[in-house]
């Protein structure tokens, strides 16, 4: 067993959805306005239900006024889009989401085309994309904000150290990187396809795992003392055969755990680590995003 400390994400998460509470109270006794979270489900995923009936528990529990927009899968997108107008423009709303994945063949770049990026809560459109970019104020994708605040409340200040984000999806690579050059590191992005991925994730002082590959990183690919940031969950049947054969099943990330933990100094688990701060952070861009929307300053 190492000695690597561990990032608790799920008490991160209650202690910052406890104070966006507070401030939506506060909003709501000053100016008036409670904040209004919608989501778009298309289709009968299991995990996107699981997910999405959270983030309505989350919203109601934060004083956070809460709408599920449920379509059927084969819904036309001219439909899906009219829907994304139509939240766009009430007053209500100040954050929206369409839960992806969306059935084929509805494109996911045109309904992300089509959300006001002030109400974009996820983060995915080019206006945010660009803001963060260029060091404007932007709503940013959620699961990269809450491993920033993972990160800066392990380590303090990050300056100075090189970060390596495996992965570079938009919703979750891409903007990290951003945030960690903000926040004055030195950034590598790397992906399945770079040339001696150990070797490059050996450098890392801050290493976050974005890949999607189940338990791909190793403990000798760790710099002994890294913080290490695993965003990948993938469910695999229970290591109990009875149990397995019961259905039952176990989640890991894209680190073999127990490898990484006798090197790193940091690290997140999985479960328990990133995922509970990515509803936290929704409902914090939904307190942001109707802030802004009212000229109300943060």
């Amino acid at each position: 067993m190492g000695d690597a400390t561990i990032i608790d994400g799920k008490a991160f998460a209650a202690a910052l959805r406890d104070k966006i509470a507070l401030e939506v109270a506060t909003l709501k006794a000053a100016h008036g306005v409670m904040p209004g979270l919608a989501v778009v489900l298309v289709g009968e995923d299991p995990a996107s239900e699981v997910y999405v009936r959270n983030k309505g528990l989350q919203t109601l529990a934060a004083g956070m006024h809460s709408e599920t927009h449920r379509l059927p899968g084969d819904v036309p997108e001219a439909d899906l889009l009219a829907l994304v107008s139509r939240l766009n423009a009430d007053p209500a709303i100040h954050g929206l989401l369409v839960q992806f994945p969306v059935p084929e063949p509805l494109s996911q770049a045109r309904i992300v085309a089509a959300i006001d990026p002030d109400k974009d809560v996820d983060g995915l459109t080019v206006t945010n994309a660009g803001r963060l970019a260029s060091g404007l104020p932007a709503l940013t994708s959620c699961t990269p904000v809450g491993c920033m605040m993972l990160l800066q409340h392990a380590l303090g200040s990050l300056r100075g150290k090189h970060a390596v984000v495996v992965g570079r999806s938009n919703l979750m690579g891409k903007p990290m990187a951003q945030l960690l050059l903000a926040a004055d590191c030195t950034v590598t992005i790397a992906h399945s396809r770079s040339v001696d991925l150990p070797g490059i994730c050996r450098q890392a002082d801050i290493l976050v795992a974005a890949a999607g590959r189940q338990e791909m990183i190793r403990g000798d690919w760790i710099k002994p003392g890294a913080a290490v940031i695993d965003v990948g969950i993938t469910r695999l049947p229970s290591r109990d055969p009875v149990a397995a054969a019961a259905g039952k099943t176990r989640l890991v990330g894209d680190v073999a755990f127990e490898e990484a933990r006798a090197v790193a100094g940091w690290i997140t688990p999985v479960p328990g680590g990133v995922g509970p701060m990515t509803i936290a952070c929704l409902l914090q861009n939904t307190l942001i995003a109707a802030r802004r929307i009212h000229g109300i300053e943060e």
